[in-house]
């Protein structure tokens, strides 16, 4: 009976470090997650600036080429 009640035990605390070892990995998930939606708004951040100052100087870089007449006209 001895022998019975010592495996019972060491299951519970087997089961005791699972059940602490998932919470501890949910944590860290969730950190992950939020870093990555982080990340994500920052690269979107940084594609619509990149986007709008490309807008910005194609548009300057093209009524440069527009007043600049080749010299063979």
């Amino acid at each position: 009976m001895h022998d019975t009640e010592d495996r019972i035990t060491e299951l519970e605390i087997r089961l005791a470090w699972q059940d602490d070892l998932l919470d501890n990995l949910n944590q860290a998930l969730i950190r992950q997650q939020q870093q990555l939606d982080l990340m994500q708004q920052q690269l979107r951040r940084l594609y619509d600036m990149t986007t709008q100052q490309g807008q910005a100087e194609s548009g300057s870089l093209l009524a440069q080429l527009q007043q600049e007449i080749p010299p063979h006209y």
